[in-house]
């Protein structure tokens, strides 16, 4: 019976905001690195409003060293102050006044510090919305299909792209549950081409599946196929496999 060849990992890649398709790098059926970048929205307007919130925040920064600057000089005053009113030289109300400037300086540096937390924030914000302008390969692969052109406009969710790691490759069968003796991982099985049923590929089984699939009886087993000699094979590939000399079951995933 026939069953697929499959990967571990393969994944449709979606566009993370709504935006115009701007430029697209690559195209089927490219070999890409994890982390490279195969598309991008449009991001100038995000990235002039991070600049600006940038810009606010070195503003800002530059608001606090010159309060931070002051509140020193406003605390000299104070002790100075205090030492005078030891040695009798100064007021009471100068005193108070020395030290209710210091003490509110403290609170305009707090504020100041907030206002700076919050611009940063909006930076992180912003700086996250622009990398998901961004579509990127999340593992080494092969770039299977494009589902996009240049100029598009995509809305959120939208596919892009499908990845596929080239190898493994793996083969999803299943073995009905009467079948005897039980399979163990670490078992030989051969798997064939449909349309050449002269030339096995060796395979051995890595995977059993706990739970029996009560519309079929069955239970799904999975072989990853030798890494040599199996030259024009390709996931998505219908094969037959056999274990102990039977035939296994229809496979499905």
């Amino acid at each position: 019976m026939s069953g697929p060849i499959i990967v571990e990992h393969q994944v449709d890649l979606t566009a993370q905001r709504d935006g115009i398709l701007s430029k697209i790098f690559f195209d089927a059926p490219a070999r890409v690195k994890a982390g490279t970048i195969l598309a991008r929205l449009d991001d100038r307007q995000i990235a002039a409003n991070l600049e600006a919130t940038r810009a606010k925040s070195r503003s800002i920064e530059a608001d606090l060293r010159n309060w931070e600057a002051e509140a020193e000089v406003l605390k000299a005053d104070y002790v100075r102050q205090q030492r005078l009113w030891d040695l009798g030289l100064t007021t009471q109300e100068q005193l108070e006044h020395a030290k209710y400037k210091a003490e509110s300086d403290q609170w305009d540096i707090k504020r100041v510090k907030e206002t700076l937390n919050t611009s940063r924030e909006e930076e992180r914000a912003l700086e996250l919305e622009l990398e998901k302008t961004k579509v990127t390969a999340p593992f080494d692969g092969l770039i299977a299909r494009r589902y996009v052109r240049e100029g598009q406009t995509v809305a959120k969710n939208d596919r892009c792209f499908r990845v596929s790691q080239l190898s493994p490759l793996l083969v999803l069968f299943q073995i009905p549950e009467a079948s005897t003796p039980p399979p163990k991982l670490g078992n030989t099985v051969e798997v064939f081409l449909l349309d050449n049923s002269q030339q096995p590929f060796s395979a051995r089984i890595t995977k059993i599946s706990p739970t029996i699939d009560p519309a079929s009886d069955s239970y799904n087993v999975t072989a990853q196929l030798s890494a040599s000699k199996i030259a024009g094979l390709r996931p998505g590939m219908a094969v037959r496999v056999t274990w102990e000399n039977r035939p296994a079951s229809s496979a499905h995933r």
